[in-house]
């Protein structure tokens, strides 16, 4: 936020509470929204601004709370609030970190994942425009049950009173407040030595500023958001669901202006953190989470679920794969029904078919793993060919162990190959081998038994069963 005839701007976010109404062991503002603590969203809106300094008030768990937020890289101080005493006195905490000379302070719940740096910033130059002491942001309801209502005379906000303590008629009022604020530091800090704990509660109200700085002949106004839905705060589980859908529908509806087919949005769960190519093809019930990254001309058919992923372009990802913490190159295939866990690294033109399983596993450019393998700890060359039901026996009870395939390596189908091991250049492994020493390169290796046919054993076994029949 640039510096000068519009001031500073410090932010003070509320995370302090115990938000029961979660029915959960986990204070809300930790319950994870697309694999994020909820609150770690409503930062995200509050770093674009740039403030010059970011609070965050805890208390309940504030351990796991000062550990999720340093997890999600975000630079904060804390504000400790040891007994839960009302929004008022959660500022009064901070009181010794606020500007005294001037700025505009940013205070607002924790509990509002929804809420847009565009709508930050617009109230913010509402705020600014007015030259307005207190800014409140609102919104209307078509039932306002639960929240503090805007009481107004004329266009001006004199002040908000909790539902507990308004009068019937006050209670009538649809304009409620969204717990979002903009106040001139020098002002606040003067009217919180007037705040008392005269109501239902017996807490310090945070809004309790606004009828004191009104009646002191400050411009206080309200700045009423036309879209509820992204200023109410997350206070329960099917509030959280219905977060974690908005996100979902703002993230899909980028994509598809963006040039990205999902064949049905409303089937399709996407990471709001995800970067897809124009071109990529969707297909319904794909899950995409984490910080992954897919190119353009991609095809993602259905029940694939993505964790963290990078893929390059052109990659068909066909139906019923796992895949996480992986990369894939430009125009490889994997699947049906393949699992690709952490550590794997798929080169360009790589095939991984049904059921194959990688771990931590490198396959160099036009490799191919078709059918029923595992490879785990393994470094694969280029254009070498893992046969169906070929095993790495990278574990021996204690350590991890790598096997080495190098280019144009050939194994024939179920073969185990006990690590640590390599085979050689351009080298075969004959189907049915179990390797357990190196292979020199372009040499074929065999573990087989000689093959017996016994002639008539068929007839005898027979002849054998119906007498003892």
């Amino acid at each position: 936020m640039p510096k000068g005839a519009a001031g500073t701007l410090t932010a003070l976010v509320l995370a302090a509470g115990q938000s029961k109404r979660m029915r959960s062991a986990t204070i809300k503002l930790l319950h994870p929204l697309w694999g994020r603590p909820m609150v770690a969203w409503t930062l995200d809106a509050v770093q674009a601004l740039a403030p010059e300094r970011l609070l965050v008030v805890i208390g309940h768990q504030a351990a796991e709370m000062r550990l999720a937020l340093d997890n999600e890289g975000i630079r904060w101080d804390a504000v400790v609030q040891d007994a839960p005493r009302g929004t008022g006195h959660a500022v009064m905490c901070a009181r010794a970190h606020l500007p005294d000379t001037g700025g505009d302070l940013l205070i607002l719940n924790g509990d509002l994942p929804l809420l847009t740096e565009g709508s930050l910033r617009s109230f913010l130059a509402a705020h600014r425009k007015a030259g307005a002491a207190l800014s409140v942001l609102s919104t209307a309801l078509a039932d306002p049950s639960g929240y503090g209502r805007m009481v107004r005379q004329g266009q001006s906000l004199v002040r908000i009173v909790e539902e507990r303590d308004a009068t019937a008629e006050e209670r009538a009022l649809r304009e409620i407040n969204c717990g979002v604020y903009l106040v001139q530091a020098p002002a606040l800090l003067a009217a919180l030595d007037d705040l008392g704990t005269d109501n239902t509660q017996g807490e310090y109200y945070l809004t309790d500023v606004v009828e004191h700085l009104a009646l002191s002949g400050e411009t206080v106004q309200a700045v009423l958001h036309p879209d509820a839905g992204e200023v109410l705060g997350v206070n329960d589980r099917r509030e959280l669901a219905a977060a974690a859908a908005i996100l979902s529908e703002r993230k899909n509806r980028a994509l598809m202006t963006a040039g990205v087919t999902l064949l049905d949005p409303a089937r399709t769960y996407i990471d709001p953190r995800t970067e897809i190519g124009a071109d990529t093809v969707i297909y319904p019930n794909v899950w995409i989470e984490g910080t992954s990254a897919l190119g353009t001309g991609c095809t993602i058919r259905p029940n694939v679920h993505l964790t963290d992923v990078r893929i390059g372009d052109r990659v068909i990802l066909k139906d019923h794969c796992v895949i996480e913490q992986a990369e894939i190159g430009d125009e490889a295939q994997v699947g049906p029904f393949a699992h690709l866990r952490p550590g794997t690294y798929l080169s360009r033109q790589v095939k991984v078919g049904n059921f194959v399983e990688t771990k931590k596993t490198r396959m160099g450019e036009g490799s191919k793993a078709s059918h029923l393998s595992y490879l785990g700890d393994a470094q694969v060359g280029r254009d070498v060919n893992v046969g169906a039901g070929t095993i790495t026996c990278n574990y021996d009870g204690r350590q991890k162990h790598v096997t080495v395939l190098e280019d144009g390596v050939f194994i024939g189908s179920d073969t185990q190959l006990v690590a640590p091991v390599k085979v050689g250049k351009g080298a075969y492994v004959g189907a049915g081998s179990t390797i357990t020493q190196d292979v020199p390169a372009g040499a074929l290796a065999l573990t087989r038994t000689p093959q017996q046919n016994i002639d008539g054993w068929v007839a005898r076994k027979k002849k054998q069963q119906d007498e003892e029949s």
